[in-house]
């Protein structure tokens, strides 16, 4: 199998268990709140604060043109965006099966102003200079080509717009890193090679003017001015 098709494979089985992915992604479950601590070394405190973080590049009164990629199911951020009103907000992701559960949450929620879109990173659509905002949580680990990904977010983006999101990050939690590499990137959720803290400051730093990183245990959250 290729590395493509399993990135494919592996998220259209984690779309279809969206309630329990669901879960830790909102730590919300027992079973959810386990994995954040055991598997992230994240209290649920600590996973609010990440999530803060992760989202800080987009203002609360945005009302420009955002892209998300991945979106995933959307748990976390589709609810913010019920108050961005005036925002227009296309949600993209490569795999079917997280972009059907995403489309469910977001009629959950009946939110107006969201378009959803499968597409690859590597590879977007969108003409240059279209989004105000480009934001990406936990999507730099998984993309299996980064060079492309960073190329083609920073090429969609508008000057002096916004990328912000968040990544994982090696070298702060041995638990974290044994996880990853044993099980994230066997089967296919993450993608090797993985950036540390200096080296992800330094790849951002080749694409954009200003660079804001910090980090919360093992993931990374920033904000880049083109």
């Amino acid at each position: 199998m290729g590395r493509e098709e399993k990135i494919f494979t592996a998220y259209e089985n984690v779309g279809k268990l969206s309630s329990l992915y669901d879960g830790m992604m909102t730590a919300s479950t027992l079973v959810g709140k386990f994995a954040l601590k055991f598997f992230w070394g994240l209290s649920v405190d600590e996973y609010f604060t990440f999530l803060d973080k992760a989202l800080a590049g987009v203002p609360k009164d945005f009302s420009g043109r955002l892209l998300e990629i991945p979106v995933g199911t959307g748990v976390f951020t589709l609810p913010r965006y019920k108050n961005l009103t005036q925002a227009e907000i296309i949600c993209a992701d490569y795999s079917p099966a997280m972009l059907n559960a995403a489309k469910d949450n977001a009629k959950k929620l009946s939110l107006s102003n969201v378009t959803f879109v499968q597409g690859d990173v590597g590879k977007l659509s969108f003409c240059d200079n279209f989004f105000e905002v480009v934001l990406s949580v936990n999507g730099l680990h998984a993309f299996p080509d980064k060079d492309a990904a960073q190329n083609e977010i920073c090429r969609v983006l508008k000057p002096n717009g916004i990328f912000c999101g968040s990544s994982y990050v090696t070298g702060q939690n041995w638990r974290t890193d044994f996880f990853v590499k044993h099980f994230c990137n066997r089967v296919g959720v993450f993608t090797p090679p993985h950036e540390n803290l200096s080296s992800l400051n330094a790849r951002l730093k080749n694409f954009y003017r200003r660079v804001e990183i910090s980090n919360v245990n093992s993931f990374a959250c920033f904000v880049c001015s083109k």
